[in-house]
């Protein structure tokens, strides 16, 4: 216990680098070992630059006294002539004057040699005893609105740990009005928060070139978009600005990592979140427990509506124990545009922060459109293509999202891998798409029968003859489940130690989870495919579904593990930032239990989710693709 508390009391002071000083003069100033900064400032073992904030550990030997010093001040001027075999050296001595302060007060000498003849004027200064206090390396600085650890160690210019080794004390949140320890940077030096651009924390090592593959930018733009950078050079830590909605996360070998956001909670002012959903309880008769048990089993919507709610209310408790306090409406739509208009119009939403819902497209419009002119966020939970208007978040990624995912994994190892393109006559707008970009790829097509007609098979010649040595990559494109359990058969058979197949699909449909499909082979041919949402492992101790259990009696379907990310990712994106709109820059990427998000705006339109996961079958399980 001694030992925590003597290294809380730490003190630490900062070091903008000097031109010339070395890594041991800094040590030597400030009577610690080398060590001792290197153990603050891992990074200055690789070199120190000029201009890079080091931070000093406060040495008991160190006591700076004030310094007395010996300035000159000018009083006036002497008027010289040149003669003959004069030089600037020896005027200067003559007058004891620097060289340069007679240049500087005869500007035609930057240009000209002196010579014979010239008229000169030649300061004439009076020496002044001057007693001057050591400058502090650190200040203290309040905490503004909307600002975090990040924002911060940006403006100031040091890494998030060397924030928080000026302030061992400092908690996991900032709240409006703390004090905390910064570098004594002048106010000019400070670099504002451009909420024009996105930024990004460099990660453990990360170097130019990894930046260049993850954020497509190259190191000169990375300089230029941040003045000092090129001195510096990248710090674990660092904050960089960079150009805002800036695809990052996409490239294979890298990964963006996730904002916690129950590390960033700003705001405990109370939220008024709405939801709605197509619950249609006046269909449900509650003096009948048969007639109500009969419309849970055919009512898909109730069925939905009750399962995303369920995982909604999960959430709600989980933020509230944050200490997160909420205002929070349920609305029944009946899936009727006529009700969700009713709605609007007899409840007020001019304070409402969000609303989540309603599920179809046409009412999810009405509800954006209304309220639009309040500002106020809209966000579609379920439906895959909804209007973007400028209130509008659609959570559920696009379609085409999903294609690319899958095609940009297969390109990256394209030069290495025998690529094969199989698909059924249905689905050849696909192959082609394929085909396009994997130009050498041999497409292999379902045979067709006597009309003519797609048969739903292929021959084991027809792979045959294109499978090579190594890698082989076989895209199958189909939902059709016949087809899909012929050709999985036929390429399990043929996998073998000289040729390695690794099957992959850019649309995972029903057909691929028929019983006719054998989950063995997608297992054994490692089956790769893009999804929304990844499985969560129910070997691994989730304290969410544990709870749900719990709570409810059952397992958590994928409706209701969707409510509670949404409704999870809303609701901390509002208490984190300023609003839903400023959360897409501030918090790239979340992730929850079975759902990631990362907002994107469309330009003139809403905000769009523009991360999807890449999966593959592994010992029968599901796994994600790192």
């Amino acid at each position: 216990m001694f030992g925590c508390a003597s290294s809380q009391a730490q003190d630490f002071k900062t070091h903008k680098v000097k031109q010339g000083e070395t890594i041991e003069n800094i040590a030597k100033l400030y009577h610690v070992s080398v060590n001792d900064i290197y153990s603050l400032n891992p990074d200055a073992k690789k070199g120190i630059k000029t201009n890079s904030v080091l931070i000093i550990p406060k040495s008991k030997g160190y006591n700076p006294a004030p310094k007395a010093v010996i300035e000159k001040e000018l009083v006036g001027f002497k008027e010289h002539h040149v003669r003959r075999k004069e030089t600037l050296y020896s005027l200067a001595k003559e007058y004891d004057v620097e060289e340069a302060d007679i240049k500087k007060h005869n500007t035609f000498l930057y240009a000209n040699n002196l010579r014979k003849g010239d008229d000169l004027k030649i300061p004439v200064y009076k020496k002044v005893f001057k007693v001057t206090e050591p400058e502090a390396t650190s200040k203290k600085y309040t905490v503004l609105p909307k600002e975090g650890k990040w924002r911060i160690a940006y403006k100031f210019g040091i890494t998030i740990d060397q924030l928080e080794a000026l302030n061992p004390d400092m908690g996991e949140v900032l709240n409006v009005g703390d004090q905390i320890n910064v570098p004594n940077l002048d106010v000019k030096e400070e670099k504002p928060i451009d909420e024009t651009y996105s930024y990004y924390k460099v990660l453990p090592k990360e170097g130019f070139y990894r930046l260049k593959l993850k954020l497509n930018l190259e190191q000169e733009q990375l300089e230029i978009l941040n003045p000092g950078l090129k001195e510096s050079g990248l710090k674990e830590g660092m904050i960089l600005k960079i150009p805002y909605n800036i695809a990052v996360g996409e490239t294979i070998n890298t990964k963006v990592e996730g904002v916690d956001l129950t590390d960033s909670i700003t705001s405990y002012k109370s939220k008024h979140v709405v939801i709605m959903l197509p619950f249609q309880l006046h269909k449900v008769n509650a003096d009948s427990l048969q007639d109500a048990k009969g419309e849970l089993s055919r009512n898909q919507l109730l069925n939905m509506s009750l399962d995303f709610h369920s995982g909604a209310l999960m959430a709600l408790d989980s933020v509230k124990k944050l200490g997160v306090s909420l205002k929070v409406d349920v609305y029944d739509t009946k899936n009727m545009l006529s009700e969700v208009t009713q709605i609007l119009n007899l409840n007020s939403f001019s304070d409402v922060d969000v609303v989540i819902g309603p599920l179809m497209q046409n009412n999810i419009e009405k509800v954006a459109s209304e309220l639009k002119s309040y500002n106020i966020p809209v966000v579609s939970p379920i439906t895959k293509n909804v209007t973007l208007s400028e209130n509008v978040f659609q959570s559920r990624p696009s379609e085409s999202l999903l294609y690319d995912k899958m095609v940009d994994f297969v390109k990256k190892d394209s030069l290495k891998t025998n690529v094969i393109i199989i698909s059924d006559l249905k689905h050849t707008k696909v192959s082609n798409n394929l085909k396009q970009t994997f130009m050498s790829a041999p497409q292999i097509f379902s045979r067709k029968n006597k009309k003519g007609e797609d048969a739903f098979y292929i021959l084991d010649q027809d792979i045959l003859t294109h499978l090579k040595p190594g890698k082989n990559v076989v895209f199958l494109e189909s939902d059709n489940s016949g087809f899909i359990s012929n050709v999985t058969s036929k390429l399990n058979s043929m996998k073998n130690k000289e040729s390695n197949i690794i099957l992959v699909t850019t649309n995972l449909n029903a057909a691929f989870e028929d019983d006719e499909v054998s989950n063995y082979h997608l297992s054994h041919l490692e089956c790769h495919f893009p999804t929304i949402s990844k499985s969560y492992n129910e070997d691994d101790n989730n304290s969410f579904v544990n709870a749900y259990k719990k709570r409810y009696g059952v397992t958590p379907n994928k409706v209701a593990v969707r409510g509670f990310d949404i409704t999870m990712d809303i609701v901390l994106r509002l208490v984190s930032s300023e609003d839903l709109y400023l959360s897409a820059i501030e918090a790239p990427l979340t992730e929850y239990v079975e759902n990631k998000f990362a907002y994107k705006k469309k330009f003139l339109g809403g905000y769009y989710n523009d991360t999807v996961y890449l999966v593959k079958y592994q010992d029968l399980k599901i796994v994600e693709v790192n």
